[in-house]
C-alpha cells in the first residue's frame, strides 16, 4: 500500500491532468482567445464576448483581427482600428483604416488625408450606431464662405463633405441638424481627417439583440458564449463550463478531499506571497513618488510657480497622443520625438517626448533634464508671433514632455528638401522666401534686443523653422538656447560687442559658427551665422550639409561663398525659382547679406537689427506687401529672462 504522501501527490497530479483535459475539450474558443491575449490591444487579456476571433466564437457581427498597435474590426465591409473599448457604456472608439486613393481621388484631396474614406460610413444593418457626441462634432462644422472647393465634376464626394461634413456618418443627418451660428472652419477636410484619426464613438444596444440576451443567461450558468457558424440563422451556442464536466471521482474518495485541501493551502500561500510582494512594491513606488522631482525643484528655484506654464499629467498627455502612437509621430529629432495630440479641451497640440531620460548614463539623463528645464524657463517669459508658444509641460519618471503650438504645414527644411508631394518646391516663390527670411530675422532680433538678458537660440536651422498654412513661420526648439551675461559697463556699444558666454560648442553641423567652435565664446553673432546658412538654403534650395557633394563643398556655406567670390552665383540659384531680372536683383542682395552673415570672423557679421533692416529693403524693392509684411514687430519692451547656468 503506498504511503499517504505519495498517494496525495499522485492524486494532486491526476487532478491537474483531468482538469486540464476537461478545460481543453470544453473551451476551444476560450483557448484560442487566450493565445492572443498579448496581441490584441486595447484588451489586456483575452478579448471578451462578443468579440469574435474565429468562426463560431463570439458574436458574428464582431469579427476581430488581432494586430499591433491596434486590432482591426470589420463592420459592413469597412475596416476600423479598435482604439478603445468601454465596457461600462458598451461603446467602441474606432478609426477608419487608411484606404488607397484612386488616381482621380488623389487629384481631389491631399494625400495627407488618408483617413477620409471614399464613401459614407454606413453602419445600418449592424447592431452599431454612431454616438450622438461624434455626430454632434460634425453637425456643427461648416466651411468658411466662400468655401474652397475642388472641381466638383471630378470630385463630387469631396465637395459634398466640404459643404455638409455630417454626410460622412450615415444616419447622423436625421438626428442632428446643421447649426448655422457656430462659426466656420477654413480647412474642413483637414478637420475631418484629424477627427477620424482621433476616432469616432460607436455604440450598440445589447437589450435589442437576442444573441446578447442568450449570452447573459449562458454566462449566468458559468458557460462560454459562441455561435454555430454553419447554421444559416447563426444559432447561439452555449459551451459548457469545466465545472459541469468535472470528473465524479474527484468527489468520491475521502483522501482526495485532503488533496484538494492541500491544493487550496498551496494556492493561499501563493496568494499571500503575491500580496506581500505587492505591498513591498507599492511601498517602494510611494517612497520614490515622495522624493522631490529634481526638474521641478530646479524650475521653482529659478522661477515663481505663477510664472511657469501649466503642468500636465503624464496620463493626460499619453491619452492625448493615443499612448504615443507611432502613427501620430510628426517629428523625430536628436533631442526627442514629437507627436500630434488633442487635449481634453479640444486643442490640437504638438507633444515632444525628450530622449535619453532613461539613458544608459547619468550624464545622458542630466543632459535631457537640463535641456527640458532650459526650454521651459526661456519660453515661459517670451512672446513673439514668430516664436512657438509653450502651453505646458510634464516632468514624470516615465518621461519629460513639452506641449507646444501645433504648426500644421511642416518645416522649412521639408518645403525646401522634402520628397513629399505636399512640399513642392515651385510653391516657394522668391517673395515667400524673402518673407520667411524676414520673419525668422525678426524672431532673432527679438531674442537678441528685446529680451533682457539676451537669449541666443544656438540652433537656428531650417528644421527648426515651422511653417503655418498661410506660410507664416514660427521658430522653435529652444533646448540648446543660452542666456548671455551682460558685462558691467555704461557703454552700450562696448556691451553689445563683448557680451558672451564661455561654453562648449553645441549645435547642428553645417550651421555651427566656426568662430564659436574655435574660441568656445558664444555670442549673438553665432545665431547670425546660422541664419546666414538658412539664407543660403533659401537661395539655392540645397541642404546645409550634403555628403554627396565634393569634399570642399560638403558644407553649403563653403560652396556658395566660393561661387560668390568667383561671380558665379547664378550657378547655384535654386532651379525651382522663376528667376527674372527683378528677382535676380533680389537674390543678389540676399546673397550679399548671407555672405556677410557667414563671415569667418564674428566681428565682420551684421547684427540681427541690421539683417532685419536689409531684408525689409529687399522686400520693399521687390514690391512686396504680403506675407510677413503684415507681421507686426514684437513689443520693444524688454522682458526679463533669468536662466542660471548651474547644472540641474
Amino acid at each position: 500500500m503506498p504511503s499517504p504522501p505519495s498517494h496525495f501527490a499522485a492524486a494532486f497530479i491526476l487532478t491537474l491532468l483531468h482538469l486540464s483535459a476537461a478545460q481543453s475539450a470544453a473551451h476551444t474558443c476560450s483557448n484560442q482567445q487566450s493565445e492572443t491575449r498579448s496581441l490584441c490591444p486595447p484588451f489586456t487579456s483575452s478579448p471578451p464576448f462578443p468579440f469574435s476571433l474565429s468562426p463560431g466564437c463570439g458574436h458574428p457581427s464582431f469579427p476581430t483581427q488581432c494586430s499591433s498597435p491596434h486590432s482591426i474590426i470589420t463592420i459592413n465591409n469597412l475596416s476600423f482600428s479598435l482604439l478603445h473599448y468601454d465596457t461600462d457604456s458598451s461603446s467602441l472608439l474606432l478609426s477608419p483604416q487608411p484606404t488607397p486613393k484612386s488616381s482621380n481621388h488623389t487629384n481631389c484631396t491631399s494625400p495627407h488625408f488618408l483617413s477620409i474614406p471614399n464613401r459614407p460610413i454606413n453602419l445600418s444593418g449592424s447592431p452599431f450606431r454612431v454616438s450622438d457626441s461624434s455626430c454632434s462634432r460634425l453637425s456643427v462644422l461648416k466651411p468658411c464662405p466662400p468655401p474652397n472647393l475642388p472641381n466638383c465634376s471630378h470630385c463630387p464626394w469631396d465637395c459634398k463633405l466640404i459643404k455638409s461634413p455630417v454626410q460622412l456618418l450615415q444616419g447622423c443627418g436625421f438626428r442632428h441638424r446643421q447649426v448655422s451660428e457656430q462659426g466656420c472652419h477654413g480647412d474642413v477636410l483637414g478637420f475631418i481627417d484629424q477627427f477620424l484619426l482621433m476616432g469616432i464613438w460607436v455604440e450598440w444596444e445589447e437589450d435589442r439583440d437576442a444573441y446578447f440576451s442568450n449570452c447573459k443567461a449562458c454566462e449566468a450558468n458559468n458557460g462560454v458564449c459562441g455561435f454555430n457558424s454553419s447554421d444559416p440563422e447563426k444559432q447561439f451556442v452555449c459551451f459548457p463550463s469545466h465545472s459541469e464536466m468535472s470528473q465524479p471521482w474527484i468527489r468520491q474518495h475521502g483522501p482526495n478531499r485532503i488533496a484538494i485541501l492541500c491544493l487550496i493551502f498551496v494556492f493561499m500561500c501563493l496568494l499571500a506571497a503575491v500580496s506581500i510582494a505587492s505591498v513591498m512594491f507599492r511601498s517602494k513606488r510611494k517612497s520614490l513618488a515622495d522624493e522631490p522631482d529634481p526638474a521641478i525643484l530646479y524650475l521653482h528655484r529659478h522661477r515663481s510657480a505663477s510664472l511657469l506654464p501649466p503642468v500636465f499629467t503624464y496620463e493626460e498627455l499619453e491619452c492625448s497622443t493615443n499612448r504615443f502612437d507611432p502613427k501620430r509621430k510628426i517629428g523625430d529629432g536628436g533631442f526627442g520625438c514629437v507627436y500630434l495630440g488633442q487635449l481634453y479641451d479640444g486643442r490640437i497640440v504638438a507633444v515632444k517626448h525628450l530622449h535619453n531620460h532613461h539613458g544608459p548614463t547619468a550624464g545622458a539623463k542630466a543632459f535631457s533634464t537640463k535641456s527640458f528645464c532650459n526650454e521651459i524657463l526661456i519660453l515661459s517669459t517670451i512672446t513673439h508671433p514668430n516664436l512657438v508658444k509653450l502651453h505646458g509641460y510634464c516632468s514624470d519618471p516615465r518621461g519629460l514632455l513639452l506641449v507646444y503650438d501645433y504648426v500644421p504645414n511642416g518645416t522649412l527644411a521639408e518645403h525646401l528638401h522634402g520628397t513629399k508631394k505636399l512640399y513642392r518646391k515651385g510653391s516657394l516663390t522668391w517673395q515667400i522666401r524673402v518673407d520667411i527670411a524676414l520673419q525668422t530675422a525678426m524672431a532673432i532680433e527679438y531674442l537678441h534686443f528685446s529680451v533682457v538678458p539676451p537669449v541666443v537660440h544656438r540652433d537656428i536651422t531650417s528644421s527648426n523653422i515651422f511653417v503655418e498654412r498661410d506660410m507664416r513661420i514660427k521658430v522653435g526648439d529652444f533646448g540648446l538656447s543660452r542666456i548671455l551675461v551682460l558685462p558691467e559697463t555704461n557703454s552700450t556699444s562696448t556691451m553689445t560687442s563683448s557680451r558672451c558666454v564661455w561654453t562648449g560648442p553645441q549645435g547642428t553641423p553645417g550651421y555651427l559658427d566656426p568662430d564659436y567652435h574655435r574660441s568656445f565664446r558664444l555670442t549673438e553673432k553665432s545665431d547670425v551665422y546660422s541664419f546666414g546658412v538658412v539664407l543660403l538654403e533659401l537661395i539655392t534650395g540645397m541642404r546645409a550639409v550634403d555628403q554627396r557633394r565634393e569634399k570642399r563643398e560638403v558644407a553649403l556655406a563653403d560652396l556658395v561663398v566660393s561661387k560668390i567670390q568667383m561671380g558665379l552665383l547664378n550657378q547655384v540659384v535654386d532651379p525651382a525659382l522663376d528667376v527674372g531680372a527683378e528677382v535676380m536683383r533680389g537674390v543678389g542682395a540676399v546673397a550679399e547679406l548671407a555672405f556677410r552673415c557667414v563671415a569667418a570672423d564674428k566681428d565682420d557679421r551684421p547684427d540681427a537689427r541690421e539683417v532685419v533692416a536689409e531684408l525689409r529693403r529687399v522686400r520693399n524693392r521687390a514690391g512686396g506687401g504680403g506675407g510677413s509684411g503684415g507681421v507686426s514687430r514684437a513689443s520693444s519692451n524688454a522682458m526679463s529672462v533669468v536662466v542660471p547656468d548651474e547644472g540641474v
